[in-house]
């Protein structure tokens, strides 16, 4: 049924354009011509643009027909018919598509399950299943049961005074004793005897009640135990054929939006085929070129090229002696001439004739002066340069730093530059960066001393040869330290700092492949890395504390090395970068690693304002920190997760411009 709409609605389409259209063989009025030029212009622009959920298939003939639309609503352009030609020509192919979710009104679809009867369904499952589990006997798992008076709370044989004694259970009258006996009722041997059987009544009156007692608790656990396994049960089979039913019914609706949908693509791609074949006919038709052709005396001449209809023109073709020959130029289409020689036209062979040298060198001039004088022009090389710096204010929370530090308001200063080099044919790489960064703080209270909260100094420079695809052989030298000496804040012994310059300094040699897409995003995997960490003064600095052994001012380890550098404009004002690297000692592979990973996200206010989120963590196995027990003794050592968070807004300058040389003509 949807395919015999489908076929209709395009008989009626084609009907109607070629009832109305301008070209066709009736004789129309204009203003039919161009209510039927309009009716498919409209109704190409709202598949081909308009339209929320219909897509284009294939972008360059979405080109081509807004192309044509353009072509029928403002200028000329013959270029693109041929693409739409080529389109036509495709039977399978499909102009636009939407997706079937993206189907109006569904509810009106025959064979389309709403999901209030869906609701409904469901209601009427669960009230069929509970009357189910409620009027049917349910057997219970034996392991259910199992040791049911031990999970009962039954009262044990021999303690039936329990019941008794917290008041659950009461004597009669005639079973009280008084807990202290008068001398009044011990007069004689019948009144002990009688005391005795009244006590053996009591036991068994007590294990009466205990054994009625137990019954009742066993009785109500285990009518409880049926309870929850009949409801459980009943939800279990519930879950199930309600996932089954909405499964179901799942799948039908979409069965039937897209059988729906398809026919509606059908449809609408058959109307679109009908109108492009109409208007490329008539945008051919209607199209013209005028062809301007000029000879040596300036004369023009011009034809006019269009189909179905033959424009000849007549041209002279004069040479420098002036001789001329006549050229009739006609029109076969748009697109083809016919070049004929006029008739009255005789030849001559040419004959020799005697020429006379000509010493071309009399023309040259002696031009003094000026003549060693060049122009000056730019020259771009293969070098960029560029960097950015920030300084601001900053919220600071820091969290086991070994460099030392404390979470305050401080001032920061961030420089950050890069030299790159790029060969012309893209083989060759060689970036160069470094980054310095340097905080300050002055904490609260009663103190004012001056406190280092960020010290970093790093060079990385890193050379690639193109290896395949986007991937090139690299091998990379990065050294990072410190500037200024830190200390265990808030107690400063200047004589005993915990950082200071080249102590430590941590020097890494990579070798191996950087795969870079793109200048935002850059993968690169050394399985062949040298870590080197080195003390300079290790008298003020202690050593042991980075993973040096007493006596010595460094270590070197071989390991693996990843590193990941990303970035990514969020917003035209707000970007993100990232930079994780991690390293993997070869000795110990498993139980040894170091990471080190920098998240930055940069807010541009105003063109030289803007505010930092900066977040650093660190995990080294070689650097140690003390454990404390509760009563503030060391007792030990072990690694840590290090953790730094800055918050800026500040002035920033950025530089980014390619190098370029001066050269004369």
């Amino acid at each position: 049924m949807v395919s015999g709409i489908s076929k209709n609605f395009a008989l009626l389409l084609l009907s109607f354009i070629f009832v109305n259209a301008g070209f066709s063989q009736n004789n129309t009025s204009d203003d039919e011509e161009k209510q039927t030029l309009e009716f498919g212009i409209d109704l190409l622009k709202r598949y081909f643009g308009e339209e929320k959920y219909w897509h284009v298939t294939q972008s360059e003939t979405g080109e081509s027909v807004r192309g044509l639309v353009h072509f029928i609503e403002k200028d000329p352009i013959d270029t693109i018919l041929f693409s739409l030609e080529d389109a036509m020509n495709d039977s399978a192919k499909y102009f636009v598509y939407r997706l079937p979710e993206h189907v109006p009104d569904s509810l009106s679809l025959p064979g389309y399950y709403p999901a209030a009867n869906l609701q409904s369904d469901l209601d009427s499952l669960w009230e069929k299943l509970r009357q189910k589990y409620i009027e049917e006997d349910i057997t219970v798992p034996l392991q259910l049961v199992t040791d049911i008076e031990e999970k009962a709370g039954t009262i044990p044989a021999g303690e039936s005074e329990i019941l008794f004694r917290e008041g659950i259970y009461t004597f009669p009258d005639s079973l009280r004793i008084p807990d202290v006996i008068p001398d009044s009722l011990m007069q004689s041997p019948d009144d002990f005897a009688r005391i005795l059987r009244l006590d053996s009544m009591r036991n068994r009156y007590m294990e009466q009640i205990r054994k009625e007692y137990n019954d009742s608790v066993i009785w109500a656990y285990r009518d409880s135990v049926v309870e929850n396994y009949r409801k459980q049960r009943l939800q279990e089979e519930f879950n199930t054929r309600k996932n089954r039913l909405s499964d179901s019914v799942r799948v039908n609706n979409f069965e039937v939006l897209k059988n729906y949908n398809d026919a509606v693509v059908r449809a609408v791609n058959d109307s679109i085929s009908l109108i492009l074949d109409e208007f490329i006919e008539y945008a051919d038709f209607i199209d013209t070129t005028r062809l301007r052709m000029t000879n040596l005396e300036g004369d023009e001449a011009s034809v006019l090229l269009q189909n179905n209809n033959q424009y000849f023109s007549r041209v002279w073709l004069k040479n420098e002696q002036n001789d001329s020959l006549r050229l009739l130029v006609k029109n076969l289409d748009k697109r083809t001439i016919q070049l004929l020689i006029d008739d009255g036209v005789t030849f001559n062979r040419f004959t020799a004739k005697e020429t006379k040298d000509f010493d071309f060198k009399s023309l040259n001039r002696d031009i003094t002066g000026f003549s060693g004088v060049g122009q000056k022009y730019q020259v771009l090389t293969p070098w960029r340069i560029g960097g950015d710096g920030s300084v601001g204010f900053t919220q600071t929370y820091i969290e086991n730093w070994k460099k030392g530090g404390q979470s305050a308001l401080s001032l920061l200063t961030v420089l950050k530059g890069f030299a790159n080099y790029s060969s012309d044919n893209g083989k060759v790489k060689w970036e160069n960066s470094a980054e310095f960064r340097n905080g300050y703080i002055r904490p609260g209270g009663n103190e004012s001393q001056l406190r280092k909260n960020d010290d970093k100094f790093e060079i990385t420079s890193r050379f690639g040869l193109s290896a395949f695809k986007k991937w090139y052989y690299s091998s990379e030298f990065n050294f990072e330290t410190q500037i200024f000496n830190g200390y265990n804040y808030p107690k400063t012994d200047e004589s005993k700092p915990i950082s200071a310059f080249m102590a430590p300094a941590r020097t890494f040699f990579k070798i191996g492949l950087d795969y870079k897409p793109n200048n935002n995003f850059s993968l690169f995997l050394a399985p062949l890395t040298a870590k080197n960490v080195y003390v300079r003064d290790t008298l003020k600095i202690d050593q042991t504390k980075f993973g040096i052994e007493e006596g010595k001012k460094g270590f070197w380890l071989p390991g693996l090395n990843a590193d990941l550098n990303f970035r990514k404009n969020l917003t035209p004002d707000i970007s993100y970068e990232t930079k994780y690297k991690m390293f993997i000692n070869f000795r110990e592979p498993f139980s040894k690693f170091d990471i080190n990973w920098e998240n930055q996200v940069v807010m541009r206010l105003s063109d030289h304002i803007n505010m930092r989120l900066f977040v650093h963590m660190i995990y080294d196995d070689d650097v140690k920190f003390p454990i404390v027990n509760d009563l503030g003794e060391v007792v030990g050592e072990k690694a840590k997760v290090q953790l730094k968070e800055f918050f800026t807004i500040g002035f920033s300058y950025k530089i980014n411009r390619q190098v370029t040389r001066t050269r004369r003509n």
